[in-house]
Order: structure tokens, then sequence, then C-alpha cells
């Protein structure tokens, strides 16, 4: 099994200090492993689109305004 050095925030380092019982090694492998997974799934979905990417960049927009459009809303509530 390959190895691999991570670096992480010495703020977060002192909380996973904190908790030693995780193996936060077995947190990441998990999180990549996932992560993996779903690129490929997404790559395999892709691969059989005939989207355009001019389509792509603007239901991007879409997207993106509508997110933000919550978010401000959900600001707004409290």
């Amino acid at each position: 099994m390959a190895n691999m050095t991570l670096a992480i925030p010495d703020k977060l380092h002192k909380k996973m200090k904190q908790m030693s019982e995780i193996r936060w090694s077995e947190i990441a492998r998990r999180a990549i492993e996932q992560r993996i997974e779903d690129l490929e799934i997404m790559n395999k979905i892709a691969s059989k689109s005939k989207i355009t990417n001019k389509e792509i960049k603007e239901i991007s927009k879409k997207i993106k305004r509508s997110a933000a459009l919550r978010f401000d809303e959900s600001c707004n509530r409290y």
C-alpha cells in the first residue's frame, strides 16, 4: 500500500489530536475513495451527454444565481 503525506492547518491538527481514538487515515482514505467514485460516475454520464460547453456555462450561471438567491433569503430570515 502506498503512503501519502497530507498537510493540514495547525488548528485542525489540534482538534484531531483531541480525538485520538479516530483512525484519521481511514477517514481520509474513505473520503478519497468516495470522491473518485463520484467523479467516475460523473465522467460516465458526461461521456454520453450531447450538451455543449456553452450550454454547460449557462446552466452553471443559473445554478449559481439560484444558490445566491437562496442564501440571501436564508440570511434575511434571521
